[in-house]
């Protein structure tokens, strides 16, 4: 049957040659689904690396093709690291970055960290030869989790809360002690200094993920990522694109920073090699605030979305922190690692928000 022109038709062919146009049009003459290509941010999820099959589909149904963990005991081994990457991919999935562990002594500038460095070393080669694109760490002599409380929300959902003055007078824990933030500015440089080198040769990214909660002080010890100065003065000390941060909205947010001109000085340097997706509500920075669902916090989400996807941002966005809801308290055995936080269910809430964020993204 010959088509005839209508006003719909046409508003449907211009929408249609817009979309290809513009940065969401990865397929030649496909203009939707908007899908996940080479300069765009791809939606991971973290699972633990000796994940059950049924889980490994769970997220493949739910459309994410990238997942994190966290890492083996270092040193790692390239074949141990190839077996978990093809064993993810039997399930349609790439393990795209791993958290890697186990160096106190480097943290803390006690004896013993040239050896835990070295056995980072090893790890960060093995990484490379197995084809990992992104290493990603912690730098913190203590998280003040202690800080964290459930706070309900709506329908009686669990929120995260933090507040400061509640811990602030917490003592040193024994066998960690208290730790000067210049301290911590030095142990960070000279781990820095060893690794970074080897990681650009790897062909491996380095994300070091900010502090989380940001308190000026977590039990006596300074925290070097819990400001937006001490961000940028991390990417200052080794100039590579392997010496990048976990950018992080909803953390971003909790120091009182705009989170979009975050994105954009980080991004325009390539230096975000990982990046999180949540949204918080604040109520005094760095010391009082709540988590809370994607589509109800002070972080514009879309906005976010939007600038990773102008910067072309090619690596990877973790929707995290799914809040507590009825469905996962009722039927997941899973103790949640802080105090309202969500599981399965809710995180599929958090893959759906961020997908049609992004799908909206790349099709501007």
């Amino acid at each position: 049957m010959k088509d005839t022109f209508t006003r719909r038709n046409a508003l449907r062919a211009s929408a249609g040659a817009a979309l290809i146009a513009g940065p969401g049009a990865h397929a030649a003459g496909t203009a939707w689904p908007v899908r996940e290509g080479e300069t765009t941010p791809k939606l991971c999820l973290g699972v633990p690396l000796q994940i059950e099959e049924a889980r490994l589909r769970h997220l493949s149904q739910i459309g994410v093709g990238y997942a994190l963990s966290g890492g083996p005991p270092i040193p790692w081994r390239e074949e141990e690291l190839r077996a978990h990457r093809e064993r993810f991919r039997a399930h349609g999935l790439e393990l795209c970055n791993l958290m890697i562990h186990g160096f106190p002594n480097t943290i803390y500038g006690r004896p013993g960290r040239d050896e835990e460095i070295e056995k980072v070393v090893q790890s960060i080669r093995a990484a490379g030869a197995a084809g990992l694109p992104v290493v990603e760490y912690n730098f913190y002599a203590h998280r003040l989790v202690e800080g964290y409380y459930e706070e309900k929300g709506r329908a009686g959902s669990g929120l995260t809360a933090f507040t400061y003055s509640r811990v602030k007078d917490l003592p040193p824990l024994p066998g960690i002690g208290a730790h000067s933030l210049e301290d911590q500015w030095k142990n960070i440089t000279y781990f820095l200094k060893a690794v970074v080198p080897v990681a650009e040769k790897a062909g491996v990214r380095l994300a070091l993920h900010p502090n989380d909660p940001p308190a000026p002080l977590s039990r006596g010890s300074g925290q070097i990522m819990s400001t937006l100065a001490g961000w940028k003065r991390l990417i200052s000390i080794v100039d590579s694109p392997a010496n990048g941060i976990t950018y992080d909205c909803g953390v971003t947010r909790e120091l009182g920073e705009d989170p979009v001109e975050v994105a954009r000085y980080f991004g325009s340097r390539d230096r975000i090699n990982h990046a999180h997706y949540r949204n918080v509500r604040l109520r005094k920075p760095y010391e009082d605030y709540t988590e809370v669902w994607l589509d109800e916090g002070e972080v514009d989400m879309f906005a976010v979305m939007r600038e990773l996807v102008r910067l072309k941002y090619p690596r990877y966005l973790y929707p995290e922190h799914p809040r507590a809801i009825d469905l996962d308290r009722a039927c997941s055995s899973a103790k949640p690692y802080y105090p309202g936080g969500g599981s399965v269910a809710s995180e599929v809430y958090n893959v759906a928000y961020a997908r049609a964020m992004l799908q909206a993204a790349l099709s501007q």
